[in-house]
C-alpha cells in the first residue's frame, strides 16, 4: 500500500534502521544518508520515510512531505556548505532510477556542467 514500509524496499530498510548507512541529517519526515556510490564529492540521498515509488507519485499523495525533502536537500547544502549544487529526482529505470523508493540526490563539490555525462 502506497505510503507504507515496503518489505523488500532498501530504504525502508534504512528509514527502520534494518541496514547501516551514514546518515548526515533526520528529520520527522525525512532522512538524509552519504550515497555508496557516489557521483560527486558530496553526493547524499534525502528520502522520505514513507514509501512512494517516485518523486511524483509522492509529490500527488503527500505534497507536504514531497516539500521536506527538498527542505532538507536544501539543508543538507547548506551544512556541506555547497555554494553550488544539483537536486535529482530519477524517475523510471530509463532514467536511472534504481531503488523505487522516491529520493533526491544532492550532488556538489565540483562542477556539474549540462547535461550531465
Amino acid at each position: 500500500m502506497p505510503g507504507e514500509p515496503q518489505a523488500d524496499c532498501l530504504f525502508c530498510k534504512i528509514v527502520e534502521g534494518q541496514i547501516p548507512a551514514t546518515i548526515v541529517r533526520e528529520s520527522d519526515t525525512t532522512v538524509a544518508f552519504r550515497d555508496i556510490n557516489p557521483q560527486a564529492p558530496t553526493h547524499v540521498l534525502v528520502i522520505p520515510k514513507v514509501h512512494y515509488e517516485n518523486a511524483a507519485a509522492l509529490a500527488a499523495a503527500e505534497p507536504t512531505i514531497a516539500a521536506d525533502v527538498l527542505r532538507e536537500a536544501q539543508t543538507v547544502a547548506d551544512e556541506e556548505k555547497l555554494e553550488s549544487y544539483r537536486i535529482v529526482f530519477n524517475t523510471g529505470a530509463g532514467a536511472g532510477q534504481t531503488v523505487w523508493h522516491a529520493h533526491a540526490h544532492v550532488l556538489g563539490g565540483r562542477g556539474l556542467e549540462w547535461p550531465p555525462g
